[in-house]
């Protein structure tokens, strides 16, 4: 059958594996970041990217929705940006001395947005980019737009730049399905990221898939079989991070100031499925929910002010966490 899932899935997952292998060639160094963001892609969600400059994030947006098959804007976040420069706007249209007004989408009317340092927006747009990542749809003039779809947006906040900012409230970022760290490549590859850069450049073209093959690998990622006793886990991992519940741990009481939401156990759930979808296989198995705890919890717990002045990161606290659920699981 030419809907069979199995068979789709062999279908498509040979591209991803070529994609893969051709975005590790153009951004070196950068060989787990590509896999979050593939996973983030194939399960629906939009992402939140934060890293020094020039390590080659823009480079590998751009080149991933070109690889995707999807239409590609960069959004260059100011404090003098305003919510019409992002969703669009009514523009007067004159045809034989009638006037009539029209919509005129904004950038956020892509496949895939690259928000870039979008913490430098003030409140007022970066609500609507929530919409617009809530919603899919953007309202301007009282009507509503429907974005295209697939639609996805990466966001990037600079961890150096403080001044000026405006840091993203917690409803927002729990917006963002995973929170990526771009890390510093090693001297190994930052020699080969210098020998790419400062020589002829290459002609080299990435493979492109077709946006119908995207929600087609979305869809599958929704089939993929995720056992009973893993959803408990999750569910339990989730509400150990709650500081206030009788049974939350000693670390957990003095260092977390918010627990994650329902949408952190979400975020693990789709992501291990499309871990899961990518590496073959029908069904989640505990190392793909593993392997996406911190990305989908990092920005989701917020913890204390005694946390910081002792340098404890969600991170730290992910063990304690996972011991939690596995007791009570």
């Amino acid at each position: 059958m030419a809907d069979d899932p199995q068979k789709r899935a062999a279908e498509l997952l040979p591209k991803v594996e070529t994609l893969r292998a051709q975005l590790r060639t153009q951004v070196i160094g950068q060989e787990a970041l590509i896999d979050d963001l593939l996973v983030a892609l194939l399960a629906g969600g939009h992402v939140l990217l934060e890293g020094l400059p020039g390590l080659g994030k823009t480079l590998l947006v751009r080149s991933l929705a070109r690889g995707l098959g999807l239409d590609f804007a960069r959004i260059q976040f100011t404090p003098d940006l305003m919510p019409s420069d992002v969703t669009g706007t009514q523009v007067v249209d004159e045809d034989g001395g009638s006037r009539r007004f029209r919509f005129q989408p904004g950038p956020v009317f892509a496949g895939l947005v690259l928000a870039d340092e979008i913490n430098r927006a003030t409140p007022k747009t970066q609500s609507a980019m929530l919409e617009a990542m809530q919603e899919r749809s953007v309202t301007v003039g009282g009507v509503t737009h429907a974005l295209p779809q697939p639609f996805h947006v990466v966001a990037t906040q600079n961890p150096v730049e403080l001044e000026g900012t405006f840091p993203l409230p917690e409803a927002q970022l729990d917006r963002f399905l995973f929170r990526l760290d771009v890390r510093t490549p090693s001297a190994e590859a930052m020699a080969a990221i210098l020998a790419a850069t400062t020589s002829a450049p290459a002609a080299a073209e990435v493979s492109r898939m077709a946006s119908a093959d995207l929600g087609a690998l979305q869809a599958l990622v929704r089939d993929v079989l995720c056992g009973s006793h893993l959803l408990k886990f999750v569910a339990e991992l989730v509400l150990a991070t709650h500081p206030d519940r009788a049974a939350a741990g000693e670390r957990t009481r003095r260092f977390v100031r918010y627990g994650a939401s329902a949408r952190a156990g979400q975020a693990i759930v789709l992501g291990a499925k499309a871990r899961a979808l990518l590496a073959g296989r029908p069904a989640v198995v505990r190392a793909d929910v593993d392997t996406c705890l911190q990305q989908a919890l990092g920005h989701r717990v917020l913890l204390n002010f005694e946390a910081e002045a002792e340098g404890v990161r969600v991170a730290d606290l992910i063990a304690d966490w996972r011991v939690a659920a596995e007791r009570r699981g």
